[in-house]
């Protein structure tokens, strides 16, 4: 990876059933903020420096691996990293956007399979 990009983690997203239960649970007992939501499905919680993200798990969202955590990190050069990550040997999946949302994404595995991403924000 060369010198001048910079990759921060930013976010970890944790798969789960039941995303309103979770929120109400981590806005409660951790006065942690919503920041963006659609309502049912996806959150995101300000929790400092690094955003907790609740995603309702299903069959919109299949990871491959038992884990239900993705760790994100975000890059202002995602097609570089994902190249580098390609040339290493890393398993990538393509680059993906949606709707409402400002950023490109690409997921991918580490050696045992456990999936992270990259995201890139836009404008």
């Amino acid at each position: 990876m060369q010198a001048s990009t910079t990759l921060i983690l930013s976010r970890i997203i944790l798969f789960v059933h039941n995303v309103d239960k979770l929120t109400s649970f981590y806005t409660a007992n951790f006065g942690l903020a919503v920041t963006e939501e659609i309502k049912g499905e996806w959150v995101v919680l300000n929790a400092g420096s690094l955003e907790i993200a609740l995603h309702k798990a299903g069959n919109a969202y299949e990871t491959g691996t038992e884990n239900n955590t993705k760790l994100v990190f975000l890059t202002d050069a995602l097609e570089q990293v994902r190249n580098n990550l390609l040339s290493n040997g890393a398993q990538m999946r393509e680059v993906k956007s949606f709707e409402g949302i400002n950023s490109l994404f690409c997921d991918g595995e580490d050696p045992e399979g456990n999936v992270f991403q990259l995201e890139q924000r836009l404008g």
